[in-house]
């Protein structure tokens, strides 16, 4: 299969480190652009000294030629200046004003190189004067957006998402604005300023409920484990053994498949639910919900999961990370793409796509 290079002879000058901007120029990279990571000398992006060291660092820079540049000298910012005059895009993931102080703001590399695309990667964006000068982490993000406190149970305390959702989400953002601006120029022949900020992407990430609560001023109920249909047979519950399965069975007929694996009779469906259009409805959503907890824990999560999807009822048994990369490796679903740098070999799961070439 032949890898997409749709971005071949695209020349990228990447000022940025850790994860979201790494990682939008990392996707830019595997679709054929030539990048240049620019690093600080004597130790580079910060990520060189993860725990994860080397491997870490290639997950999110693979296919770039990274530079070491002095951007504090004269002859380091004639580097950058002259590799700035030439590049098509430029992603900047330093604070906002740091790359300015250097003379490698916007506006001084437009008037060097006017069809530029300069992405800015920040916390809180460069155009709010009050804002743009804020740290930002993933996790501090989460917490200023509402993220923090859509997760967990009402009345419990707020709950991080358990990886950096956000700094991998603005990543991707950018990248998509990258190419939507490459594809712009192409008709127009002008460049742009792109300002992709961390709590724009989060606001993304909760697209349904970031739409509900700026049309209603309210925020949305805290569901726990709960699916976002709301159906009562859409949550994680407790198995035999120990394990959880998670269910979604969302509309009538999914129920009354998994009323069918329960051996449980059409008549008591129709005494629990309410008929109406879209997601299901339980006459007593706490009475269907324990009736419904107590039966799923007559059997394994393993069960469980080959019972209901024998019936066409979404489900799947609760596992850790490194338990379903094994598993889709061993049923030939996940392929890993190996990535290579200075001598480290990383598998990785690719852009989260597969192609295939007409015949």
């Amino acid at each position: 299969m032949t890898a997409m290079q749709p971005l071949t002879g695209l020349r990228v000058l990447d000022f940025s480190h850790v994860i979201a901007g790494p990682f939008a120029t990392f996707y830019l990279a595997q679709l054929g652009a030539e990048v240049t990571k620019i690093e600080k000398p004597g130790g580079g992006d910060v990520m060189r000294g993860s725990a994860q060291g080397a491997a870490q660092f290639a997950a999110f820079n693979a296919g770039k030629q990274c530079l070491a540049v002095d951007l504090h000298s004269e002859a380091g910012r004639a580097q950058a200046l002259a590799l700035a005059r030439t590049c098509d895009v430029l992603l900047d993931n330093f604070r906002p004003g740091v790359l300015e102080r250097h003379g490698l703001g916007f506006e001084a590399v437009r008037a060097l190189n006017p069809q530029i695309i300069y992405c800015s990667v920040s916390g809180y964006g460069t155009q709010h004067a009050p804002w743009k000068t804020r740290g930002a982490y993933d996790h501090v993000v989460q917490a200023a957006t509402g993220m923090a406190m859509l997760a967990g149970e009402p009345g419990g305390p707020p709950v991080k998402t358990g990886f950096p959702v956000i700094d991998v989400m603005t990543g991707v953002l950018a990248a998509f604005a990258i190419t939507a601006a490459v594809q712009e120029r192409q008709r127009t022949g002008q460049g742009r300023h792109i300002d992709v900020s961390m709590w724009g992407a989060a606001l993304q990430l909760m697209y349904p409920f970031t739409v509900g609560a700026m049309g209603s001023g309210q925020s949305p109920e805290r569901v726990g484990n709960k699916g976002y249909s709301g159906s009562p047979a859409a949550e994680y519950f407790e198995a035999a053994g120990g394990g959880y399965i998670a269910i979604g069975a969302n509309t009538p007929q999914q129920i009354g498949k998994l009323y069918e694996v329960l051996g449980w009779s059409a008549a008591q469906a129709e005494a629990d639910l309410v008929r109406g259009p879209g997601f299901a409805r339980a006459r007593d959503p706490q009475a269907f919900r324990d009736q419904l907890a107590a039966a799923l824990r007559t059997r394994t999560a393993q069960e469980w999961e080959d019972r209901l999807h024998a019936a066409g009822v979404p489900a799947a048994r609760v596992r850790t990370l490194s338990e379903f990369t094994g598993e889709a490796q061993a049923a030939g679903a996940l392929l890993p793409t190996l990535l290579q740098m200075a001598g480290h070999t990383v598998a990785t799961p690719g852009l989260g796509w597969r192609t295939r070439t007409a015949p």
